[in-house]
């Protein structure tokens, strides 16, 4: 049973002055806004002139975005690319105040970008129409998994807690995630886990999330009603030999089931007016890993990233959520409380 909403405002200060190691996929995310004038005459297709061209912070660079936006520091280990492209990306970690000692750069691999094209004509609110990736699926070579196996081991006795953000991108490959393990197992170190597939590679962590598209795609079984779910966990936990699994599932909310918790299913945010469902994840992640890492309950952990992945869907892109906006939004819920 989830506690009422005032008791967690105490909470949101355990949130911030930690240190979180963030390894994984790193892009760059493009948003190319055009202004739609006309159907092509080569394809069925609307022609947009181009208005607007935002980049900001993505795949595993967006939870540590959402860790400093909390008021905690987050520690990046990636690899990005000897492109104006990976500079850039620099860049706005910089202006984050993130620091980017630990970012590899390879002279003969792209810095990954997922470039976002969207139809925008006002009052109305802007449509996706096409999302052009550019990335290497090459595997990494000898050199750069040596240099990130050095910060690892450098970076890890250091932290309260290391966040794998895996994206399926090549960053987070077998030999990484078990030093991974390793380390964090000999420092005591808390290991939370969001991976977009390749769950069987995490055995033994603290908390491995995912939604329930890839937990079924796990279990290779059906995951449709609330009984499904409730079945589904325990075996979930069991198959990752994990502390604790959440299951993130949208519209209905989450399920969450650990070696001393329950079986939890919390809805979603009476709030979450669905807009775009971009970096929900990752915001969830980023929230639940400091928790945790602050010494807060499973329970109470999850309900603070449940309210702050509620807040991002109704807003455009990656969209980082600050200890106010969580505080504001408990308010919201109970006006009583303001």
């Amino acid at each position: 049973m989830q506690p009422p909403l005032p008791e967690l405002h105490p909470h949101v200060a355990r949130l911030q002055g930690l240190r979180v190691l963030v390894v994984g996929d790193l892009t760059l995310d493009e948003y190319l806004f055009g202004r739609p004038t006309r159907l092509s005459r080569e394809a069925p297709i609307p022609v947009l002139e181009l208005e607007q061209r935002t980049c900001i912070l993505g795949g595993a660079a967006n939870p540590a975005r959402n860790i400093v936006a909390l008021g905690s520091t987050a520690v990046p280990i990636g690899v990005v690319g000897a492109d104006p492209q990976g500079q850039q990306l620099c860049d706005l970690f910089a202006a984050a105040q993130i620091s980017t000692a630990q970012i590899i750069v390879a002279p003969d691999r792209p810095t990954t970008v997922k470039t976002r094209i969207l139809a925008h004509e006002a009052p109305r609110l802007p449509q996706q129409v096409a999302r052009l990736d550019q990335l290497a699926r090459s595997p990494l070579t000898p050199a750069l998994l040596a240099q990130i196996e050095v910060a690892l081991a450098a970076q890890i006795p250091h932290v309260d807690a290391v966040l794998c953000s895996d994206y399926q991108l090549g960053m987070l490959v077998d030999p990484v995630i078990a030093q991974i393990r390793q380390l964090c197992e000999q420092h005591g170190v808390l290991l939370t886990v969001d991976a977009q597939g390749n769950a069987l590679a995490y055995r033994g962590v603290d908390l491995f999330r995912c939604n329930d598209r890839e937990a079924a795609a796990t279990l290779q079984r059906s995951l449709q009603h609330e009984a499904d779910f409730r079945a589904a966990l325990p075996d979930l936990l069991d198959l990752l030999g994990a502390q604790l699994v959440i299951v993130t599932r949208g519209p209905e909310g989450l399920s969450m089931q650990g070696r001393d918790v329950p079986y939890t299913h919390l809805p979603a945010s009476q709030l979450s007016e669905v807009y775009d469902t971009t970096g929900a994840g990752d915001t969830f992640i980023a929230v639940v890993t400091l928790g945790l890492a602050g010494g807060l309950a499973a329970n109470a952990a999850a309900q603070l990233a449940n309210l702050a992945a509620g807040r991002v869907v109704r807003k455009l892109g990656n969209i980082v959520v600050t200890p106010e906006e969580l505080t504001h939004t408990m308010q919201l819920l109970h006006p009583a409380n303001r």
